[in-house]
């Protein structure tokens, strides 16, 4: 219950930021009359706006108003998000080309999209888990998982096997008797133990005895924060995400020389260009992972979600690139693998910009 309200906050929160970041443009206001002075500046109006400080003639003045603010900011935008994402799954390289032309009052800005694509993530994660299942940490053994509970019942009749084997194995030694088949039993059945042990730890955040002398990156600051994750991994992972939304946006310039890169010799798209591209891009792969944690939750066949994360995020890049600046189809195919690899190495230096922060 609790991670439901704190998913919806999260949601509501990510609306409102994402209208604070959207322009006004093209909506219409509710039981405008056309007449009198501007409230806010007190120019003379002649229509449902002012000319002079663009706020509309009609206001809310009642208790459910805010309420009527909050549903607005979480569901956005006046009917555009309906025009936006559609076109953000089928058609984005035309949403991006057409938002660069000056289409701004039909779309959601880009920013404001990303901002709420975020929180959206975010919330789905807190309340049903990511694509990939939810917060525990969980053994397949024979096909099935296995629970906390189950992860203690495996291990404690894994450390009775090994206790049979130490046993045996000491009657063999007793009779002088040839032990390399046992020893290696229980070195296997060792391996099972400390594997379910760390999946035991991991899942209930319990503290993973690991010594200082153990870890040794050659980056001190990588050392100590690796043993304070290893110490604390679910207060180290609720801090790691807490700390990626927060600084999302800096996907966005860490992006951008990377797109820069492929379009280098090109002096018809700029900067501005490639932050269209980028932020829209970023946002469809926010908004897919949260399809795919919905699709997760409800039971839709692995193989299919597995597909659809595989080859979703290439063909969405390849019809963007290819909309967006208008070039053939080998030079948005040897782009989208160019892009790839460039989108794991944003990444990686996405991630270890925040485990550099997170204390």
């Amino acid at each position: 219950m609790q991670g439901g309200f704190e998913a919806a906050g999260d949601l509501a929160t990510g609306g409102l930021i994402g209208r604070a970041f959207e322009p006004h443009a093209g909506e219409t206001p509710h039981g405008a009359h056309g007449s009198g002075l501007c409230l806010n500046c007190g120019t003379a109006l002649k229509g449902d706006f002012c000319h002079q400080c663009g706020q509309t003639e009609h206001i809310h003045r009642t208790l459910a108003s805010i309420g009527h603010d909050l549903l607005h900011g979480v569901w956005h935008f006046e009917g555009k998000i309906w025009s936006t994402l559609p076109m953000l799954f089928t058609r984005p390289g035309e949403l991006t080309r057409r938002y660069i032309a000056g289409e701004r009052a039909r779309f959601v800005s880009p920013l404001a999209l990303f901002l709420f694509s975020v929180f959206l993530m975010f919330a789905t994660f807190e309340s049903i888990g990511g694509p990939l299942g939810g917060d525990n940490v969980n053994v397949n053994r024979n096909g099935s998982k296995l629970t906390p509970p189950e992860l203690v019942k495996e291990l404690n009749e894994q450390k009775s096997m090994r206790a049979k084997l130490v046993a045996t194995r000491d009657a063999l030694r007793t009779r002088k008797a040839d032990t390399e088949k046992i020893d290696d039993k229980i070195d296997d059945v060792d391996d099972d133990i400390g594997g379910l042990q760390t999946a035991y730890d991991l899942s209930t955040g319990t503290v993973v005895n690991v010594k200082k002398d153990e870890i040794d990156t050659g980056w001190p600051w990588l050392d100590e924060r690796l043993q304070h994750m290893l110490k604390e991994p679910k207060l180290y992972l609720y801090k790691l995400q807490s700390s990626a939304y927060k600084y999302s946006w800096a996907l966005i310039p860490i992006s951008l020389p990377f797109i820069w890169l492929l379009f280098a010799f090109r002096r018809d798209v700029g900067p501005y260009d490639h932050a269209i591209f980028a932020i829209y891009s970023l946002s469809a792969m926010t908004m897919g992972t949260v399809l795919l944690s919905i699709g997760n939750a409800i039971g839709l066949p692995g193989g299919m979600l597995a597909t659809i994360f595989t080859f979703g995020p290439p063909l969405h890049m390849y019809k963007q690139l290819r909309g967006a600046y208008d070039i053939s189809r080998f030079g948005a195919i040897w782009r989208t693998i160019a892009l790839l690899f460039f989108a794991m190495v944003s990444g990686l230096l996405f991630f270890i910009t925040v485990f550099g922060i997170i204390a």
